[in-house]
């Protein structure tokens, strides 16, 4: 139960990670824990909440040459691309309603050809007792906020180093391919 976990103002989240060492964002359950132990409170992230009904929406919060922190706002039904963060550590917690990790496992890929093939791994729910960390062995996955949760969900994504790019991929077709990451809005700021 979340009422013994005091919540925190997104700000106050900032100011930690900012203080953190090289070393935390290395290994993964270390961040985790930290996410478990100071989630965040949902009214502090009003600034960087955007929502579209046809798209999930990436929310630029902080970023430094360490990490980068986004708000990413899940309608009914949105779910993202299978895809992988470029060899960089992830951590997802979710402040406001529930969402699906879909994890899979990469049994070969060549992006140049826009092949790959994938198992499915596990599913795992995020909420706000439970953040979650990508597994760097198998870091390919899919978020998904699922029709039967029936409410609007909102994600915290703190990427090890900033990137821009990552590869997706179609585990019914067997594709691969590079594409863009932008974000909606910046600091709480359209783009």
């Amino acid at each position: 139960m979340l009422s013994a976990v005091k919540t925190v103002p997104i700000q106050k989240l900032v100011e930690e990670l900012r203080r953190m060492p090289e070393a935390m964002f290395d290994e993964t359950e270390p961040l985790r824990r930290f996410l478990a132990e100071k989630p965040v409170e949902a009214e502090s992230l009003a600034p960087y909440l955007t929502w579209d009904r046809q798209h999930y929406t990436r929310n630029l919060i902080d970023r430094t040459p360490l990490y980068e922190l986004m708000a990413i706002c899940w309608e009914v039904g949105q779910a993202s691309s299978v895809h992988n963060h470029r060899d960089q550590n992830c951590w997802m917690a979710v402040p406001m309603g529930r969402l699906l990790v879909e994890n899979f496992h990469l049994v070969h890929q060549d992006v140049a050809g826009g092949v790959c093939c994938l198992e499915p791994l596990n599913t795992v729910e995020m909420n706000a007792a439970h953040p979650c960390a990508v597994d760097p062995t198998d870091p390919v996955h899919r978020v998904v906020n699922p029709r039967e949760f029936n409410q609007r969900a909102v994600s915290l994504h703190v990427y090890s180093r900033p990137f821009d790019t990552c590869v997706v991929y179609s585990p019914e077709q067997g594709t691969c391919g590079e594409i863009k990451l932008h974000f909606n809005t910046e600091y709480g700021k359209p783009k």
